[in-house]
């Protein structure tokens, strides 16, 4: 990492700080903090804020599984952030997305609002893929991508999917910045 990490876990100094701590950890049960968590531990404001909204995308919205990390994985292989990518497609491996599946969505050029990857992703998964990469290539989104996202999900589900892959943009840029976990520099060879 471009920063030293803090220590593990990190010293506290007021009644705020350790409970900012206790509840980071609290939400990594039953597993050790990751090096994001000890990059983020800087800063206890911005770990409290991190650890609220994104404990809030992870357990707390009525996406799917496979539809919330789909989006996440998709954010990492289009941002070059191959610790995100660790972190997350092993649950979309558990949401049972075959193997031949994970390769096809790591080609980052690939137009999944082509036919041709009918076979391997349902209509809906497409969707959310382009409206994915149409977030995090271009931000603006063109309207034939939004209208055929509203075809599949309702507007809690659009207004949550659309924070999913905002926030997990801000992840990998962070992750990227700061090179957390050493993994980015062989990002390249893993997505195409």
């Amino acid at each position: 990492m471009r920063l030293p990490y803090v220590q593990d876990p990190p010293p506290t100094s007021t009644p705020d700080e350790a409970r900012i701590l206790a509840d980071v950890q609290a939400r990594r049960e039953p597993n050790p903090l990751l090096p994001l968590d000890l990059a983020l531990l800087h800063s206890f404001p911005i770990a409290e804020g991190w650890n609220s909204f994104f404990g809030a995308i992870r357990t707390q919205t009525s996406l799917s599984t496979i539809v919330r990390e789909l989006a996440i994985c998709r954010v990492a292989v289009v941002n070059g952030a191959l610790f995100e990518w660790e972190q997350h497609a092993p649950l979309l491996q558990e949401g049972v997305m075959k193997d031949e599946t994970l390769e096809i969505i790591k080609d980052s050029q690939a137009n999944f609002a082509d036919e041709s990857f009918s076979s391997a992703l349902s209509p809906e998964l497409r969707v959310v893929i382009c409206y994915t990469d149409a977030m995090t290539k271009a931000i603006k989104v063109p309207d034939e991508v939004f209208e055929n996202l509203k075809s599949y999900f309702n507007p809690q589900e659009v207004l949550e999917l659309t924070t999913t892959i905002a926030g997990y943009n801000c992840v990998s840029r962070i992750l990227v910045a700061l090179d957390i976990g050493e993994r980015n520099q062989g990002a390249g060879s893993w997505f195409r």
